[in-house]
């Protein structure tokens, strides 16, 4: 109870304070915010250590992909890997609903560091014209995109099936796809409290190649994350 008191105290006013130093560089260049989340999944890992005496360990770095496009899809299990990825990769742009740039502040950094909403389970113009700003983005820049194919945060032991969206991006993209496996819910769940004295594992598993049929992609890619899931739990 008392370390899951101190984690929370130490690592939301540490984002706090975070957010509040790099208030101004909302008016300076990208670059800038960018660091600053870079430094919010640097705190994340450090306070785990310190108060859950949580071992983080990335596996498979070999297998990220260098001089080649490619997006990211991710299991997620927690806030854990919305701030600790960005450690591992080039500033990833993150797929998100639109809700979350409505929250004052977080949103406008959200909005900076050029991530990209989508309003879930509706047609609209702004969704129909989500996959052009993808492209664009893909096309102009050596970030990385994120998505979590599960859609939202489940439990550990859950194995919802991936969501369409993710295989049309790929489509859509035709670029490699990066499969993550992370088992965070296990340390750091959704709901209740967080569990110390284990592991998290981060799994990077090999790409996948575009070229494949859409309800194929789905298959490997849910395959992929939900086996090594399986071994990791």
């Amino acid at each position: 109870m008392l370390r899951n008191l101190l984690f929370s105290i130490f690592f939301f006013t540490g984002i706090i304070l975070i957010s509040i130093l790099f208030l101004p560089s909302l008016l300076m260049s990208q670059k800038i915010v960018l660091f600053g989340g870079k430094l919010m999944g640097y705190w994340a890992s450090i306070n785990l250590k310190i108060f859950l005496s949580t071992k983080i360990i990335v596996k498979g770095k070999e297998n990220i992909l260098e001089n080649e496009k490619f997006f990211i899809a991710a299991s997620h299990q927690s806030m854990f890997e919305t701030f600790f990825l960005q450690t591992i990769f080039n500033s990833p742009v993150f797929i998100l609903k639109k809700e979350l740039l409505l929250i004052p502040i977080f949103g406008w950094y959200l909005k900076k560091i050029g991530s990209i909403p989508i309003k879930r389970d509706k047609i609209s113009k702004e969704n129909l014209n989500f996959f052009e700003e993808i492209s664009k983005i893909v096309n102009n820049s050596n970030r990385p995109l994120i998505i979590f194919p599960q859609a939202t945060r489940v439990l550990p032991t859950e194995r919802p099936p991936f969501k369409k969206g993710v295989a049309r991006i790929y489509r859509e993209l035709n670029i490699f796809c990066q499969p993550i496996a992370i088992n965070s819910g296990f340390v750091w769940p959704k709901k209740g409290k967080k569990i110390p004295n284990k592991e998290i594992i981060i799994s990077i598993l090999k790409p996948i190649n575009p070229g494949l049929e859409k309800e194929d992609f789905i298959k490997s890619l849910e395959e992929k994350i939900y086996s090594e899931l399986d071994r990791i739990n």
